[in-house]
């Protein structure tokens, strides 16, 4: 079954792989590149962000003499932003302890800031062509099928039990390919909700399929309700500039620009809940004026809705009290600061509004 399984999955890769450019070669720190980019996102989305990070940051070194702000800024819209923070600090410790190279071995690939078990064993694979085998969630799915595992693959308890399996099945000497093939199959044929089991190269040795159960592997662990916050946020002007603020390094966002603001609490109205939380944050009493926006997104745990609020009055004398720097910047700046997804919305409706009112 082993056997069987390397021989028809690496033929259907060889075949099918789809061209991409960390694809081809095994240069550690673009396969690093792409790995720590493609956890929980799309290759569609990670593509030109990909290409992008390659221009600016070439190389570890290049990488890690740059600034944390350029780091987040060419990261900007990725999401889970300590991953780019812990990519700068590996590359540094690279630098000082690898003689700027990535370390070709899976225990010192795991003392490295923000690489696990699943990016160690695929750099240790893809590039060293060590004998590692990946388990991301395309892996579990397909192993999910084809054994067929039938607990909820969601758990420590089958992540355990799948990267077993999976290194059971690894055929020795090209775990590289044969991990890349396992993920591409669940990326592009054992879909999450219809298998395309017609394109596949393995329905003769699938569990799932001979017995007609595809449909319902794998199996998941019931997820519980994911909160919603409703969040303000306030625009405060001083001439033709904004204050903008830096959020703490650690933390959700951290190291990020935004516009001031906070939680609305239970009773509060967004107009009491700004002042307050303005008071706390900034040291300034304020008057709240026109509500300028609403915002609505999703983060991994929970979502939000802000509504951003211009003010009509204010003193000048705001402090950092809870975060890392205050900047008052000018509207055509404001793109040169990397921001989470919303307050980058916010500044674009910002300059939008003022190019408007100018024509």
């Amino acid at each position: 079954m082993k056997d069987e399984l390397a021989r028809l999955l690496l033929n259907w890769y060889r075949q099918n792989a789809r061209s991409l450019p960390w694809r081809g070669h095994s240069d550690p720190y673009a396969i690093w590149v792409s790995e720590i980019m493609l956890q929980q996102t799309r290759v569609d989305t990670v593509l030109p962000y990909y290409l992008r990070w390659m221009r600016d940051f070439p190389d570890i070194s290049t990488l890690a003499n740059a600034s944390e702000h350029a780091v987040l800024l060419v990261w900007e819209g990725l999401g889970y932003y300590n991953r780019a923070r812990c990519m700068r600090r590996a590359a540094q410790q690279m630098m000082q302890l690898h003689d700027g190279k990535i370390p070709a071995d899976y225990e010192q690939l795991l003392k490295l800031p923000g690489i696990g078990p699943y990016t160690a064993a695929a750099i240790a694979s893809m590039a060293f062509g060590l004998d590692r085998a990946v388990v991301d969630g395309n892996v579990k799915r397909v192993l999910a099928r084809f054994l067929p595992y039938t607990l909820a693959v969601n758990t420590p308890t089958a992540e355990s039990a799948l990267r077993h399996a999976a290194q059971e099945l690894l055929p020795e000497g090209n775990a590289g390919d044969f991990n890349q093939a396992l993920m591409e199959l669940g990326a592009l044929v054992c879909l999450p909700r219809k298998p395309l089991c017609d394109r596949c190269p393995l329905p003769s040795i699938c569990a799932a399929f001979q017995q007609g159960a595809q449909a319902e592997l794998p199996l998941m662990k019931e997820k519980k309700p994911v909160p919603h916050l409703v969040v303000t946020a306030a625009i405060l002007r001083q001439d033709d500039r904004v204050l903008i603020a830096k959020r703490p390094a650690r933390g959700l966002l951290g190291g990020l620009w935004e516009f001031p603001g906070g939680k609305v609490k239970e009773n509060e109205t967004h107009a009491d809940a700004l002042a307050r939380e303005l008071m706390e944050e900034l040291g300034v009493s304020t008057q709240v004026g026109n509500r300028f926006g609403t915002y609505r997104h999703a983060y991994t745990h929970f979502s939000i809705t802000l509504h951003a609020y211009e003010i009509i009055s204010q003193k000048k004398t705001a402090k950092p009290l809870h975060h890392a720097e205050l900047r008052w910047v000018a509207l055509a700046e404001l793109e040169s600061y990397p921001m989470g997804k919303i307050d980058r919305m916010i500044s674009r409706d910002l300059v939008q509004a003022e190019l408007a009112n100018a024509a």
